[in-house]
C-alpha cells in the first residue's frame, strides 16, 4: 500500500513509519524538516510541507492509498494544527479519491472521557492542556463528518518503553483503573495494524495499558 503518513518526523510518526516500511509499505513522510526522519529506506519518500497549507497537503496526499495523521503541535498549547491540518487532509482525499483514513487522537476526548482519571480530567485536560484537548475534539468530529473510510486512534499518554503488544484495545468508557500510559512503538504498530485491518474501519478505539 502507499501511504503517506502527516507529522512524520514526531515521536510516534517516525516508529510508525518505521513500522509501514518494515510491514512492506511505500511510505512518503510528510513534515515541515523531513530528512529529520533520519530513516534511508527505498521505499520512503520525503515529503517537505506544512500541514495548514492546503496546497502543499493535497499535492502531497495524490496518488496515495491512504493517509495516516500522526500531527503534533510540540511545546505549544494553542496551536490548532491538529484540527486545520486534518481538515486539509481530509479535503486533499476527498479532492484525488483517497478513501483511508486514519488518524492519531488522544484518551478522553468524547465518550472516552469516562476512561480518564482525577489528574487527567481536572488537572492535565482540565487545565493545563485543555486548548490541547479541545483541538483533538474537533479533530475527531472533522474526521467523523468526512465521509472517508477512517479509524480514530486514541492513545492514553506516551512512554519511551519498548513495545509490549499487551496493552488493552477497544475498550468502553466505563473502564476504570487504567494505567493510562502507552509505548510510542506500541501506538506506531498499532497505527500500521490498521493498514490491513478493517476492525475498526469508521470507529474510534482507546488503546492504554
Amino acid at each position: 500500500m502507499k501511504v503517506i503518513v502527516f507529522g512524520a518526523t514526531g515521536s510516534v510518526g517516525r516508529l510508525a513509519v518505521e513500522r509501514m516500511l518494515e510491514e512492506g509499505h511505500s511510505v512518503t513522510a510528510f513534515a515541515r524538516h523531513p530528512a529529520k526522519i533520519a530513516i534511508d529506506h527505498p521505499q520512503l519518500t520525503l515529503f517537505a510541507g506544512d500541514a495548514f497549507d492546503p496546497a502543499s497537503v493535497s499535492e502531497a496526499v495524490n496518488g496515495h492509498d491512504a493517509a495516516v495523521i500522526t500531527i503534533g503541535a510540540g511545546a505549544s498549547r494553542s496551536s490548532r494544527i491538529r484540527s486545520q491540518g486534518t481538515l486539509n487532509v481530509i479535503q486533499a482525499m476527498q479532492s484525488h479519491g483517497v478513501r483511508r483514513l486514519i488518524c492519531q487522537s488522544t484518551l478522553g476526548a468524547h465518550e472516552s472521557w469516562g476512561n480518564l482519571d482525577f489528574f487527567w480530567k481536572r488537572i492535565m485536560f482540565g487545565a493545563l492542556l485543555r486548548p490541547v484537548f479541545r483541538d483533538h475534539e474537533l479533530q475527531e468530529q472533522l474526521v467523523r463528518a468526512s465521509g472517508l473510510d477512517w479509524t480514530i486512534v486514541r492513545p492514553s499518554a506516551f512512554t519511551d518503553q519498548p513495545a509490549t503488544g499487551g496493552f488493552k484495545e477497544n475498550f468502553g468508557p466505563e473502564l476504570r483503573k487504567l494505567r493510562l500510559k502507552i509505548a510510542r512503538a506500541d501506538v506506531a504498530a498499532f497505527l500500521a495494524r490498521q493498514l490491513s485491518e478493517a476492525t475498526y474501519l469508521r470507529r474510534a478505539v482507546g488503546i492504554s495499558n
